[in-house]
């Protein structure tokens, strides 16, 4: 069995055996550090914050589950970190990569669509509505993790980034 499913398993094994956890902002955001990338509540090849908040594969939207404000709380408290790139890196859905891993986001950046790395912020408009919107790659990223990407290896950048690369093109 490959290591990601194996520990995603294993996560949510733990978790639904205590009944979900109930994270404040640290807690979420030292979630996110420990696992590098995160799914805000979608499944897929890494953890999910909502269902680790949940307890548990969560059926509809998390909104209506009876945890939905722990969720609400954590994801909104995720979003204002300044360690915390929030964008579409897994599957379009919304991921959160924690500040270690953009150098070798960036050493990597040509094997990623656009889109993906797209910062992504959620705003609210005078009137109320809710608009989304997306900041370009590299326009998000830091001077100095630009400079750590440029001192970061290849092969470093891949180890670290291993389960989330896209399949390289066959030559």
């Amino acid at each position: 069995m490959p290591v990601v499913p194996f520990v995603v398993s294993f996560i949510y094994e733990t978790v639904q055996k205590f009944g979900g956890v109930q994270l404040n902002s640290k807690e979420a955001l030292a979630f996110i550090k420990r696992h590098g990338v995160v799914l805000q509540s979608a499944r897929g090849p890494v953890p999910s914050l909502a269902e680790a908040i949940a307890g548990g594969p969560i059926r509809g939207s998390w909104w209506g589950h009876p945890k939905g404000r722990s969720i609400y709380s954590a994801t909104q408290a995720v979003c204002e970190s300044p360690d915390i790139l929030v964008c579409k890196l897994i599957d379009g859905k919304i991921t959160y990569v924690h500040r270690r891993l953009w150098p070798a986001l960036a050493k990597l950046a040509s094997r990623f669509k656009p889109e993906q790395l797209a910062q992504v912020r959620d705003e609210h408009t005078k009137s109320g509505a809710h608009v989304s919107r997306n900041k370009p790659f590299p326009m998000w990223v830091p001077g100095e993790i630009l400079r750590e990407a440029e001192a970061l290896s290849v092969s470093e950048a891949e180890k670290a980034l291993a389960p989330f690369l896209p399949a390289r093109p066959k030559p």
